[in-house]
């Protein structure tokens, strides 16, 4: 019983290290790729077209894959694939409504 107690901990500290470890990531590479333009979740060329209320990860990955506007796009070696899931997944849950 005490080896399943210990194990039971073990899993749920580095669950929670996991989750803290992405969204410290997902701030990481937004604040190095995309706060020069997007400060608080806004966007300085075009105020309308804000980050704020996106719920949908594929469309912010498609924009940070082929850009638009004054937007660049990003590739592969500049935000990896995985990279971009975590930069989507964090700009979701830190720029609701």
């Amino acid at each position: 019983m005490k080896k399943v107690l210990i194990a039971t901990a073990v899993l749920g500290i580095t669950m929670m290290s996991t989750v803290v470890f992405a969204a410290d990531a997902g701030e990481a590479i937004f604040k190095a790729k995309c706060a020069g333009c997007h400060p608080k979740g806004g966007n300085i060329m075009k105020p309308t077209a804000n980050l704020k209320g996106i719920t949908d990860p594929e469309k912010i990955i498609k924009q940070v894959r082929k850009g638009s506007g004054a937007m660049r796009g990003f590739d592969a070696k500049a935000i990896s694939d995985a990279d971009t899931k975590v930069l989507a997944d964090y700009i979701i849950k830190t720029f609701k409504k």
